[in-house]
């Protein structure tokens, strides 16, 4: 008898709150691809290339892991508490038939974990397949699919999304059945009451609406220009400007209902009582609502910078060089023929770099013009980077003309031309941005010389920056590049030789990309070759897109589902308290169609408020982001990103519609109670 109670109770609540246990199963979802992540297969690509860097990723999981569990609770217990409140009067009558305490508790406790079997049963299936799909999906995308994907199941994983769901569950069950304890039977039984409206002065609430206005467009504005990451003191001021905005706009906010209804005093009837319900449910609870809109922005920002950092990765840029050899030509030529590798070669080439050598007696290099000419650019951050770094600049890095004009090539670029007096100023993107990048060939404009063993060398206005080797063989912060002669008297005949090599594109396409340079690495490790390829770069960048984007990603599921379902308890709870007011309005004629569409109109409201502001302030969110967090591919792409990040938070917008009819649907079926209860009366 007692487990049949049971399992009429545990299918009655997930029947009244579906919203909830379809939330709970995607939380389990997301708990679980997160925690496998090790076991994908770009992962284990990755942990081959930047092993050290992914170690460090998977130290920062059990940080998520953490984090997301203690908001996750929140959600648990906001949502446990409401459906205790609305079995108030049913555990009443349990006690009332002599049904002692304890036996309540078990009750519940049965309940809950019968419903957490059904949700963990549901849920790890789900995520099991989608952590296959997302892994077959990211390894096609990058040309990791044809390696050989197999089927992987994260018994760990499991056990930690298990544990810990529980662990939540039990917790704020706990903390609930507390409350109840400590009721008497005659409070059980009772109907909840009205809460009473806070006094709030009209003048101060406008002077907050006001404030809130001024304090998040400051914040905006320090997010947008990138003043927010220059320090921890400007980021606190940002966060704090944007978070105390926030709530004084959801407190201040209800002034303009005040506003609308003294313009349309001629309303009457079932509009005002509808208006007066919007503006007693916001005003009642401004802060929970201001959480829940923060929550969202989180969400929002996590999931538009995620995805724009997924759409516009490295990874998506022209492929260039794939194997770069340092030594001897002959020698290279020689290893790559005994291993028969070279038959899998297109073309190949040299780039020879080296140091400048002047000597004491013939004058030294000069870089004055170019100094004066960045020095007379307007004042900026870029400006005053760019003259530091230029004051290094006394023994740069010489580079080959031919050989940088055969990477412009490959890229179908049109190739620099010098004359033995000219030279073209080449920066690595490693050490520039979009500012520097500005203030330099504005510079450049100018035509500034440099002067070499006292010759001057008048530097071309196109800033060179096409990586000259696969990865990092070599960096070059700044350096020239000069025609070949003028590159063998410059540097006495002493350079460094880098032999550039292109994969044929027939080989490329028979067994795709990564598995033929990983096939020719096999060969290449046999030998004493010293060389990069597209793999190290390739890796490089795939690490830092799934960095950002599963992170993030993961981050704003879990900020999602928290903020929309206290948003539905919130409400849902609010019109229970005010149960009786929906009876008198049923008693006084109103036909119940219309006193949910009435409820249906304060639930958008409810809904709208916090994801319209949270929506509009997403825009500066995933443009701050993208000035702090992106890495050297995407450094200066900000506008793109966010352009990118549009779409995605558009969709999201669409699913809060499916959570606000999902609430609707629920708020129709407390109205359609309080007609029952009315009936019952009459």
């Amino acid at each position: 008898m007692f487990f049949e109670i049971v399992r009429k109770n545990s299918r009655r609540n997930r029947k009244d709150n579906g919203l909830l246990f379809i939330s709970l199963v995607i939380s389990i979802v997301a708990f679980y691809v997160i925690l496998s992540l090790e076991n994908q297969d770009v992962m284990l690509f990755l942990k081959k290339m930047e092993s050290d860097a992914v170690d460090r990723l998977f130290l920062l999981i059990p940080v998520l892991y953490m984090v997301s569990l203690f908001f996750l609770f929140f959600l648990v217990y906001f949502s446990g508490k409401y459906q205790l409140e609305q079995r108030s009067h049913e555990f009443g009558m349990y006690l009332m038939f002599g049904m002692g305490r304890k036996r309540l508790f078990s009750m519940l406790l049965a309940e809950d974990i019968w419903n957490s079997l059904l949700s963990l049963a549901a849920g790890i299936p789900i995520a099991v397949l989608l952590s296959e799909l997302i892994s077959l999906i990211t390894a096609k995308a990058v040309g990791l699919g044809i390696v050989g994907h197999r089927f992987t199941f994260s018994f760990q994983a499991a056990i930690w999304t298990v544990a810990g769901y529980l662990v939540i569950r039990l917790a704020a069950l706990l903390i609930q059945s507390g409350s109840i304890a400590a009721k008497e039977i005659t409070q059980l039984l009772s109907e909840s009451q009205d809460k009473r409206h806070k006094v709030h002065k009209r003048y101060m609430t406008a002077i907050q609406l006001a404030v809130s206005l001024l304090m998040l467009a400051a914040a905006y504005a320090k997010a947008v220009k990138g003043n927010a990451w220059k320090s921890a003191g400007q980021m606190g001021i940002t966060m704090a400007l944007g978070i105390t905005g926030t709530f004084l706009l959801f407190r201040g906010i209800g002034i303009l209902f005040d506003l609308f209804l003294r313009r349309r005093r001629s309303e009457k009837g079932l509009t005002v009582f509808t208006f007066r319900q919007i503006q007693e449910t916001i005003v009642l609870r401004p802060d929970s609502i201001a959480v829940s809109s923060l929550l969202l922005l989180a969400a929002l920002c996590c999931f538009g910078y995620g995805s724009s950092v997924s759409l516009n990765s490295g990874l998506k840029n022209q492929r260039v060089i794939d194997y770069t050899f340092e030594g001897e030509p002959g020698q290279i030529k020689k290893e790559l023929a005994r291993i028969k590798v070279d038959s899998y070669m297109q073309e190949s080439f040299q780039v020879k770099t080296g140091l400048f050598k002047g000597s004491r007696e013939e004058g030294t290099f000069s870089g004055d013009e170019l100094r004066e000419a960045v020095r007379t650019q307007e004042d900026s951050e870029g400006r005053t980077v760019l003259l530091n770094n230029l004051q290094y600049f006394n023994e740069p890095y010489l580079i080959s003309l031919t050989g940088y004009n055969r990477i412009l090539k490959l890229k179908k670029e049109p190739p620099i031309r010098l004359n033995n007096r000219q030279a073209a100023l080449y920066n690595s993107r490693e050490y520039t941005n979009q500012d520097s990048d500005r203030v330099i060939k504005r510079a450049l404009k100018k035509r500034p010389s440099v002067e070499m063993n006292h010759d001057r060398y008048q530097l071309s206005d196109t800033l060179c920056q096409e990586n000259i080797v696969t990865d990092r063989l070599i960096t070059i912060s700044y350096g020239l590049i000069v025609p070949d002669q003028v590159f063998e008297q410059l540097t006495g005949g002493t350079y460094d030789s880098y032999w550039n090599a292109v994969l044929k594109r027939d080989v490329v396409r028979e067994k795709g990309l990564m598995q033929t340079i990983m096939d020719i690495n096999e060969k290449l490790d046999k030998t004493s070759l010293k060389y990069e390829s597209y793999l190290n770069s390739m890796g490089r960048q795939l690490f830092y897109t799934v960095a950002a984007s599963y992170t993030t990603i993961f981050l704003g599921t879990v900020f999602l589902l928290i903020a929309n379902t206290v948003l539905g308890v919130q409400f849902l709870m609010h019109q229970q308290q005010t149960a009786k007011r929906y009876r008198t309005v049923l008693h006084l004629g109103c036909h119940i169609k219309y006193l949910c569409e009435s409820a249906r109109r304060q639930i958008k409201w409810f809904f709208l408020l916090p994801v319209s502001v949270a929506a509009s302030g997403s825009l500066f969110g995933v443009r701050s982001l993208a000035t702090g967090f992106a890495f050297a591919d995407l450094q200066g792409k900000g506008g793109l990103l966010t352009a990118a990040a549009v779409p995605m938070i558009l969709i999201l917008c669409v699913v809060e519609l499916g959570y606000i009819l999902a609430v609707m649907k629920k708020s129709d079926r407390q109205i359609l109670r309080q007609a029952e209860l009315k009936r019952d009366d009459g």
